[in-house]
């Protein structure tokens, strides 16, 4: 897989997927940066401390890294039990701004991977409003859509995936054709990290029992990070704008 001398930036990269992905990435010859709110247990070519809730604090690690990168894997995410708006801003705003800031470092044949979910898989249902919300030209007129347009606290998690699905798709169709810069979805789903019971909270026991009864068991890190490496390298230069579920074949059982 042709990742040896890229240099990728990995956000959320302090534990779980994250993690996983970027030491994958390092054992795969790709010089790793990483982004986050704590530094990792383990080594990287460069670290960036970062908050991705607030755009400021994201202009400032913009700062810190490299002026050109091949590749951004964003990894990181919290889960729905935190506050709505704090959802809004780390899953979905940030992860579009930082894309916005990074985007001319990128040269042709770079990538973007974005980490949705299986649970985004319902976009279809508020395709409009996530088409309004992707409009928005900025991080604070996004916060302002959402006030006008308040997304129940019970379904924020979902509700950002499947919006960070729907602009992924979109914004990557000039960026392919006019920069040559592929991006593409990865929607795992459960998932064992430190946050998995966060989802049992959100979605409640029935669901968890019938998701439960879909699948063998959740999935592992290391069964997750493949996918971003493909997406990173050089034989995915033909996909992009596609949003790839790794789920143990979850998402086919609700057809």
């Amino acid at each position: 897989m042709t990742i040896n001398g890229k240099t990728i930036v990995v956000t959320g990269v302090s534990s779980g997927i994250g993690a996983e992905t970027a030491k994958l990435l390092k054992a795969r010859g790709a010089r790793v940066i990483g982004v986050s709110r704590t530094e990792p247990a383990f080594a990287l070519d460069g670290f960036v401390r970062a908050d991705l809730s607030d755009p400021s604090l994201i202009d400032a690690a913009v700062g810190e890294l490299p002026n050109q990168i091949d590749g951004l894997c964003n990894i990181a995410g919290i889960p729905g039990t935190m506050p709505s708006e704090q959802v809004a801003r780390v899953n979905y705003l940030g992860v579009r701004y930082l894309c916005e800031r990074l985007i001319d470092r990128i040269p042709s044949g770079g990538s973007i991977v974005n980490t949705a979910s299986v649970l985004g898989r319902e976009w279809r249902d508020r395709l409009s409003l996530h088409k309004q919300l992707a409009q928005a030209s900025s991080f604070e007129s996004g916060v302002r859509f959402l006030k006008d347009h308040p997304v129940p606290q019970a379904t924020c998690y979902q509700y950002f995936k499947e919006a960070l699905i729907v602009w992924s798709t979109i914004r990557s169709q000039d960026w392919y054709l006019q920069r040559g810069v592929r991006m593409n979805c990865v929607s795992p789903g459960p998932v064992q990290t430190k946050i998995l019971g966060d989802f049992a909270q959100i979605l409640g026991e029935e669901r968890v029992r019938r998701d439960s009864a879909r699948i063998k068991r959740p999935g592992l890190v290391e069964e997750i990070a493949p996918a971003y490496a493909f997406l990173c390298s050089d034989d995915s230069v033909w996909v992009s704008g596609a949003d790839l579920p790794i789920d143990g074949g979850l998402a086919s059982t609700y057809i």
